[in-house]
């Protein structure tokens, strides 16, 4: 089986100054030749901006589709359109877990998480108690941050390190371990400690989510097709400028430089002389490889799509499918969004676990196991669909099941509760006003003297 791409160290062994500073330099190392490439492919800085100049009597111009950042943010929108919904079938743990994820904007921090990991391929989520005794949340890219793990058949964190570089240009960062945070300042190569203080979970305060086994972002396998899509783009620009740059050709007669100066500033040629029949004056005309290059574009963008397994919603032949239809088209999406899925969910049972082991909770550190999540995949909504489908689902399934194939539903039992009290408050209405009257006065009877 492939080796994991993950720093390790053995079992029992500490991680001195020296070892600190060497996973450091490869974390480094691998942040200059993989993570600032992603990056940089995310914020559309790509290799056709690098490329040699051309010579400057030739149009060279660059241009870039940021295909990666679509890929990324087309995945994300699909896969956490929806935020998570945590809950626990103990109303105390569940009250407690949204009131600390609503202080720290967790539905926030899993989208800006989620978008990180598709980038890099990994991401990682960090839990502190902040100054007011409160458990804090933030998240961190592999550029800023590394886990060193075990070297045991499950590997298991043993360190998470942060490094960052101060308003001073000195290099800090921190390290930590199952029971304490070290603070520490990089001087000359070697580690100058500052603080120490335990943290008071129960592991490294640390969770790494991955987008998949191999820690591959989600463009990284067309990053190549990206870059030649970008370069031929480019030359087809290029080509239009050449086409736009025709040469006159003029046989037969020679013309000084104030004649081609006068034709050019005036747009008129006369060439007198008893021969200017003889004399042909036209465009040079360039071969055009403009079916060649569409051709090509078109290919590289529909193997780009094809090989990330993101659907290109802006197609015009997505744009007008739906139903089952537009599922098949998103089907390798939802197998890709499905995998990721248990990667994350797997991830949130870390952190959840960290949180439920802090003493200022006020939660056991086994309630992490009675949290359920709530994952629904962002699919483009028909409610019209949704609701015949629904109707038809009355008397064969469950008012819950009924609910829950409407996406206009956030909450199926909240809104279960909201039409039992409508009910209930129907009813109640009704009770104030007594349906069994008849009409009175006008010398007819009330209706209890009908034998009179």
């Amino acid at each position: 089986m492939a080796q994991l791409d993950i720093f390790r160290i053995a079992d029992g062994k500490e991680l001195t100054d020296s070892l600190l500073v060497d996973y450091i330099r490869k974390n480094d190392s691998k942040t200059n030749t993989r993570y600032k490439l992603l990056w940089d492919a995310y914020n559309n800085n790509y290799k056709v901006f690098r490329l040699p100049r051309k010579a400057a009597y030739k149009p060279d111009n660059r241009l870039s589709v940021n295909l990666a950042q679509y890929i990324v943010d087309t995945f994300e929108g699909f896969f956490l359109g929806n935020p998570v919904k945590v809950t626990a079938d103990d109303e105390a743990v569940s009250e407690y877990i949204n009131a600390m994820d609503n202080g720290y904007d967790s539905d926030d921090i899993n989208a800006e998480l989620s978008t990180i990991v598709s980038i890099f391929g990994r991401g990682y989520r960090i839990a502190y108690v902040d100054e007011d005794g409160e458990i804090g949340s933030a998240y961190l890219d592999p550029m800023e941050a590394f886990a060193i793990y075990s070297e045991s058949i499950t590997p298991r964190m043993r360190y998470f390190v942060r490094t960052y570089m101060d308003a001073d240009k000195v290099r800090r960062g921190s390290i930590s371990d199952e029971y304490t945070v070290r603070y520490f300042h990089l001087e000359g190569g070697s580690v100058k400690w500052d603080d120490e203080h335990p943290h008071g979970f129960n592991g490294v305060p640390a969770v790494e989510f991955i987008q998949n086994r191999n820690r591959r972002g989600i463009f990284e396998s067309v990053m190549s097709l990206i870059d030649e899509y970008n370069k031929a783009l480019s030359e087809k620009a290029n080509d239009v400028d050449y086409f736009a740059d025709a040469y006159l050709k003029v046989l037969g007669a020679k013309i000084d430089k104030e004649t081609i100066k006068f034709m050019r500033e005036n747009r008129t040629i006369n060439i007198p002389g008893a021969n200017g029949a003889a004399v042909v004056v036209d465009f040079l005309q360039k071969p055009s490889s403009d079916t060649t290059q569409e051709h090509l574009l078109d290919r590289i963008e529909r193997l780009i799509f094809t090989v990330a397994m993101v659907c290109n919603i802006s197609d015009d032949n997505f744009a007008t499918s739906s139903g089952i239809a537009l599922k098949y088209k998103m089907l390798p999406m939802t197998n890709l969004a499905a995998k990721k899925w248990r990667k994350f969910a797997a991830g949130l049972n870390k952190y959840y676990k960290l949180v439920c082991s802090n003493p200022v909770t006020p939660l056991h550190e086994d309630d992490w196991q009675n949290l359920k999540y709530t994952h629904i995949l962002n699919y483009p909504a028909n409610v019209a669909d949704e609701a015949a489908t629904a109707e038809r689902l009355s008397g064969i399934t469950s008012k819950k099941t009924q609910l829950s194939v409407l996406s206009i539903v956030d909450d199926v039992d909240k809104e279960i509760d909201q039409i039992k009290a409508e009910i209930e408050e129907a009813a109640e209405m009704q009770s104030e006003y007594p349906t069994n009257r008849t009409p009175t006065g006008n010398g007819e009877g009330d209706g209890n003297d009908a034998g009179a």
